[in-house]
């Protein structure tokens, strides 16, 4: 080899290491476009962050255009962080694909709490599920409010979360449904969608019923999690139904869904958005986007896939496995 041509490879190696550097680098320092302080409750300022499609990226389709996404962390309502950076890479995946995200804050009412088991328990999460709606309630009125601020539609906003975050949307979803929204939201404002990375409803009124036709909605959970429940739980009044028994309440229905089941899966889907990705697509272009009534039930039997990187990393995140 001449030293031409070795100069040559040494050169276009620089180049591809350089761009492997940057982009790790972009990854790891992946910051918001802005933060804006949505609330003060109980003492805690809440934070939304917003990272805005990048530029030149496909923001419609066919005229249609693109929801922005808010987005719930996970964390058991005890831990968690709206933009920690395992997140970041699939925020910049979805600003790339055309869509704005908004990540929020959320009081953590499990938070230093000691559980001993039994009804105080449950009431003592259910209250937590409920105040993490109320500031999800509260961040969507700032985000309607400041609409033009943050250049979004607020009529075609996504409401998604992970493991607790799931909760919160669901469970947010089901109140709007049945009229229990906690704040003043505009005369019949309804979300454009929602997507569930392995949530529940925890319902003291029975099994959940729907007033109102629900928002289109993406159930993603492993058939073992144990975490949050897949099937369903139930104590006289009190319901923790999951994926599958919400899905059959769709179905039941008539409600638009698209049920990704992970056999043998445990909580590890919470964690599995980029792994997901393709799937999480599909659904925001056809069912949201250009609006078709799509209904998807998939039952993924591939102990390989997803292999999320984000549940390596649930101590990190949450402090607990």
């Amino acid at each position: 080899m001449n030293m031409n041509t070795l100069f040559k490879k040494l050169a276009a190696l620089s180049v591809i290491i350089a761009g492997f550097l940057t982009s790790v680098s972009a990854q790891e320092t992946y910051s918001p476009t802005g933060t804006y302080q949505f609330a003060v409750k109980d003492g805690n300022s809440l934070f939304l962050d917003e990272y805005v499609a990048t530029p030149g990226s496909e923001t419609s389709l066919n005229g249609n255009a693109k929801p922005s996404i808010v987005f719930v962390f996970g964390g058991g309502f005890k831990g968690g962080e709206r933009s920690h950076k395992e997140y970041l890479p699939w925020f910049k995946m979805l600003n790339d694909e055309g869509y704005t995200v908004l990540t929020i804050d959320y009081r953590l009412g499990m938070k230093g709490v000691k559980t001993k088991g039994g009804i105080g328990s449950v009431k003592q999460f259910y209250h937590s599920v409920r105040i993490a709606s109320e500031d999800l309630f509260s961040a969507t009125k700032y985000i309607i409010d400041n609409a033009k601020t943050l250049n979004v539609n607020p009529g075609n906003l996504v409401i998604c979360g992970s493991s607790a975050g799931a909760m919160t949307v669901l469970e947010s979803e089901w109140m709007l449904c049945n009229g229990k929204a906690t704040e003043t939201l505009p005369e019949g404002f309804r979300y454009a969608g929602v997507m569930s990375f392995s949530g529940a409803i925890l319902s003291r009124e029975g099994m959940p019923k729907y007033s109102q036709t629900p928002a289109p909605t993406a159930f993603f959970h492993g058939t073992a999690d144990k975490v949050v429940n897949y099937g369903n739980i139930r104590v006289f009044n009190w319901v923790f139904a999951g994926t599958d028994k919400l899905v059959k309440i769709f179905k039941k229905n008539g409600y638009v869904y698209n049920a990704y089941r992970y056999t043998g899966h445990k909580h590890e889907i919470a964690d599995s958005m980029v792994e997901t990705f393709a799937d999480q697509i599909r659904f925001l272009e056809t069912n949201i986007t250009r609006k078709v009534a799509r209904t998807v039930d998939s039952t993924i039997d591939d102990p390989e896939a997803p292999a999320p990187s984000g549940s390596a990393n649930r101590k990190e995140m949450y402090g607990s496995n």
